[in-house]
């Protein structure tokens, strides 16, 4: 699955940095490709809020 960053991570939790961290995603408008599996699903569903997945 493609997930793009489309709002900032200023003000947010240490887990939610760590999270976007782990996706490859730092900056916002950063976009990576994410395997299907799960540890990879529950880092999005972290911060679902915060990304437009494709």
């Amino acid at each position: 699955m493609k997930v793009k960053l489309v709002k900032s991570l200023i003000g947010r939790s240490p887990a939610q940095h760590a999270a976007a961290k782990a996706l490859g995603l730092r900056k916002l408008g950063d976009t990576a490709e994410v395997a299907s599996h799960p540890a990879a699903q529950g880092q999005v569903e972290k911060i679902k809020f915060l990304l437009e997945i494709q």
